[in-house]
């Protein structure tokens, strides 16, 4: 990695956090004051997939797609521990982890605050977002936390490929949903948007210049002018996404409160088990920390999209998984300043 590019994930590791808040309350703002804007930006969907945020996040992680070698790709299963760990921690742990600390919430703690009927809404919120392991922000905490690309990749992939036939029945057995459908076109489209159309750009763009340039070229010299783009994608997507959300979060403070808690406290169990379990293997910190992400972080796009679908725009279940987008940058990034601090302790377990 050249100096430039530490250069720049240490200062932005260093601000991130007041960047995001900054364009969390700024988002908000639009939705109050300037209603017009999310509204105009909310006609361009497409089977509940936003075009404009869709857009964002290909800016985001497409600087990232651009160092994942092929060739490194192959060499992936010469080392499969960290994809065992990301695929038993996502799928035979989280959706149930989440479901009993959500439900022992709402049913138990809150139950001063929250009527039965509201409880089994914000679980069942709860448990679309721990049933859906993260595709697209994974990639901006890989980054963050120098993952390494190809890993990354192949991690996100496999997910998305049980995702097509895991979601809908985790779903329906943990909340008892009969003859649950799930919107498969956002589903595909998502996953085509956020993983295929950005890696096929960036494996692209890599070959044309290192054939056009060198390899040298690419690396410190085509590279580092694209430090920042991720960043800024990052702090746009926050922007609007919170602006299509302003309304809903002034007028449920307390609620939002209550539904955060669970959410923070499923994200910080799944990131430790997962990390803690790479580190037991003696996985290297480049696999390490983007399994832990990749359990903590959801694919809140395709969970508020199932919520909407499945019990309507206004329902309480979709304000459950928009607090998940809410807490979940905010909870990734001191993650990932975590990660960061503790990348010393697995220096012995790389080649």
């Amino acid at each position: 990695m050249n100096k430039a590019e530490n250069t720049a994930i240490s200062f932005f590791e260093k601000n991130l956090t007041y960047w995001v808040a900054l364009c969390m309350v700024t988002g908000v703002l639009i939705g109050k004051f300037l209603p017009a804007i999310p509204e105009f930006l909310a006609k361009f969907e497409y089977a509940n997939v936003s075009i404009p945020i869709a857009f964002l996040i290909w800016l985001m992680i497409y600087p990232m797609m651009m160092k994942v070698d092929f060739a490194s790709i192959k060499n992936v299963g010469k080392n499969p521990k960290g994809l065992f760990v990301t695929w038993i921690v996502n799928w035979l742990i989280k959706p149930f982890t989440m479901f009993g600390i959500a439900a022992f919430f709402f049913y138990v703690v809150f139950k001063p605050w929250i009527s039965p009927e509201l409880a089994k809404d914000y679980l069942a919120g709860a448990v679309l977002l721990g049933s859906a392991p993260c595709t697209a922000m994974v990639f901006v905490w890989s980054h963050l936390t120098r993952g390494n690309p190809a890993y990354t990749v192949v991690q996100v992939a496999t997910n998305d490929l049980i995702i097509l036939v895991a979601f809908t029945p985790i779903v329906a057995l943990l909340l008892g949903i009969g003859g649950i459908t799930i919107p498969w076109m956002t589903l595909i489209i998502s996953v085509v948007l956020f993983v295929v159309v950005p890696l096929a750009g960036g494996v692209l763009t890599r070959n044309l210049v290192i054939r056009s340039k060198g390899e040298e070229y690419f690396q410190n010299a085509f590279l580092p002018k694209f430090n920042h783009i991720t960043i800024a994608g990052l702090l746009l997507t926050l922007v609007l996404i919170f602006s299509f959300q302003g309304e809903v979060i002034l007028n449920n403070p307390l609620h939002i409160l209550l539904i955060a808690i669970p959410l923070i406290i499923q994200t910080v169990l799944i990131f430790f088990l997962a990390y803690g379990v790479c580190y037991k293997l003696h996985c290297r910190h480049s696999i390490a920390a983007p399994a832990g992400m990749i359990g903590a972080s959801n694919f809140f796009e395709l969970s508020v999209a199932v919520a909407i679908t499945l019990f309507g725009a206004s329902s309480p279940v979709v304000l459950a998984t928009i607090v998940g987008v809410l807490v979940e940058v905010p909870v990734m990034l001191a993650l990932v300043a975590y990660a960061n601090r503790t990348s010393p302790s697995f220096a012995k377990f790389e080649p």
